[in-house]
Order: C-alpha cells, then sequence, then structure tokens
C-alpha cells in the first residue's frame, strides 16, 4: 500500500502544481484520495490508464520519465488488499485518485 499511495503522489506532482492528500475514514471503509490540478486524464483513457505499460504523455522519453507502471501497482495493491482505485476527472480540472480499501470485521485493524 506504501508503494500504491507514494506512486498516486508521485504522479499527481508530476502533473500537477497543487496536490491534496487525504484520508477519509468511515466504519465501512478508510479512503486515501490524492487530488491534484493538473490537466486530468481524457475519459477515455480513465480505464486503459491502469493497464501495465500504458503512457498518455508520448511526448515524454523513456529515460526521463516512467515506464506506465505506476497506476497499474496502485489498482493491483488496492485489490489485494480487498479495494479498488478510483480515478476521476475533477470538476474544473485536475485528477482525483482514491484508493478505496474496505473495512471488514474478520481482517485486523
Amino acid at each position: 500500500l506504501r508503494r500504491a499511495v507514494t506512486n498516486l503522489v508521485d504522479n499527481a506532482v508530476v502533473h500537477g502544481q497543487h496536490v491534496v492528500v487525504r484520508i477519509d475514514d468511515s466504519p465501512a471503509a478508510l479512503t486515501i484520495v490524492v487530488d491534484d490540478d493538473g490537466p486530468g486524464i481524457p475519459q477515455v483513457a480513465l480505464q486503459r490508464v491502469t493497464e501495465p505499460f500504458v503512457r498518455l504523455d508520448t511526448a515524454r522519453r523513456l529515460d526521463t520519465g516512467g515506464v506506465g507502471l505506476g497506476l497499474a501497482i496502485a489498482r493491483d495493491a488496492a485489490a489485494y488488499h480487498g479495494g479498488r482505485l478510483i480515478l476521476e476527472n475533477r470538476q474544473g480540472g485536475g485528477l482525483r485518485a482514491s484508493l478505496l480499501l474496505m473495512k471488514s470485521e474478520d481482517r485486523p485493524a
């Protein structure tokens, strides 16, 4: 999970000037939310961008940027812990990446 959160924050810092990270805790779930004010992700690419090796910024060279694994790692880490990664464009610009982790009575806190 640490790697997943690091990947989300790193992406937000690269693509936005302002990044806000918050934790929403409810009886049913813990959600780690990373908001940025960058360009967001085209709606048609929101699902595809979590697949391994998908890079939307084709102008970046491989030696200056990632290889397209960060969001796939975040998605898989969330799934491994019974949760999911939710990506959505923010109204007014930017991206919201949320790691939703469901709580369960049979799991240790």
